[in-house]
């Protein structure tokens, strides 16, 4: 194969634009996906001859979907998948509003299951068969920051879809993994700088 084809959500900022724009000086052909259009046009501005923005929520079931649909109606294939968008909700537990709660679940998690599934429909089917299917865990996959339990419970969940994704996958030839990355300077973790709440109580900046 000489052209490969990408997904990556979450593409209009931090790691997601970092992500798209490492593949695009790769050579691979990314659909940039993200609720942003303005953003992933920033994004498709670094290569826009093999860039294609399809604006995606991916909590939407409908706009997954259509999203690997335009994909592989453009390109006749998925090579990747880059399941990055993410969401975070801060404060105390007993203070967490459902409509909070839910909101993470939905991007981290169900947002993170709809496009699994729509790569696993697409990569079993195609010629060659296969492909790769990388989730943005975190450290918090592992380990919780204080006043994080929605953002820490779904990168938990994460490392399981992963599990069970990689496990499922064999039969098709779909290799499924997951980074997690450490603090890295993006939009979302901007606070960081500053200074937020520590395991041992303190309160001090993040590297």
């Amino acid at each position: 194969m000489t052209e490969k084809i990408a997904i990556v959500t979450g593409a209009g900022s931090g790691i997601g634009r970092a992500s798209a724009i490492a593949l695009l000086d790769a050579g691979w052909r990314v659909v940039l996906a993200g609720r942003r259009e303005a953003e992933l046009k920033v994004t498709a501005a670094h290569a826009p001859d093999r860039a294609f923005v399809v604006p995606t929520d991916v909590t939407d079931e409908a706009a997954v979907d259509a999203l690997f649909a335009a994909a592989t109606s453009a390109y006749g294939r998925l090579d990747l998948l880059f399941n990055n968008a993410g969401a975070s909700a801060g404060g105390r537990l007993e203070d967490l509003s459902l409509e909070a709660w839910t909101r993470v679940v939905d991007v981290n998690l169900t947002g993170a299951f709809l496009c699994t599934r729509a790569a696993f429909r697409v990569m079993k089917n195609q010629q060659p068969r296969g492909g790769r299917i990388i989730n943005n865990g975190s450290i918090s996959a592992h380990a919780p920051r204080p006043y994080s339990v929605a953002y820490t419970a779904t990168k938990h969940a994460i490392t399981g879809l992963t599990k069970s994704a990689s496990l499922d996958g064999r039969a098709y030839d779909i290799a499924c993994g997951q980074i997690d990355i450490g603090n890295a300077a993006t939009e979302m973790t901007a606070a960081m700088a500053k200074g937020v709440p520590q395991a041992d109580g303190s309160f001090a900046r993040s590297r």
